[in-house]
């Protein structure tokens, strides 16, 4: 038994795998004032929709939802159907407070009570 689809068929399941995708992910790439949502992401690398963003490249931020992940410098690499993927040739994450240059001890007060 051979299943056949036509290329209208395919070309519908894609863009609807597609759209799925987008409407799940909360991950979204901020360059500049543009924002591309983001379909997968992995541990060197995340993909976008080539409709949205095919020449996408260079320093770009990570957002889940409203919080910031980390900062990328990302190039293309490779187009795969209605997909493209981008890969981290840097991954800063980002961090709510300033780095410490100093050790605090574990055991210190944590505020000053007057008497």
């Amino acid at each position: 038994m051979t299943t056949f689809l036509s290329k209208e068929v395919r070309e519908g399941m894609e863009a609807a795998r597609i759209a799925a995708l987008r409407k799940a992910s909360r991950l979204r790439v901020h360059v500049g004032d543009d924002i591309y949502p983001v379909l997968a992401l992995w541990k060197n690398g995340f993909s976008v929709a080539t409709a949205d963003a095919p020449h996408l490249r260079g320093l770009v931020d990570l957002y889940d939802g409203a919080n910031h992940l980390s900062q990328c410098l990302i190039v293309a690499s490779e187009a795969e159907g209605e997909e493209m993927r981008f890969e981290f040739k840097r991954l800063t994450h980002a961090h709510d407070a300033a780095p410490l240059d100093f050790y605090r001890d574990p055991g210190a007060p944590v505020a000053y009570l007057p008497r």
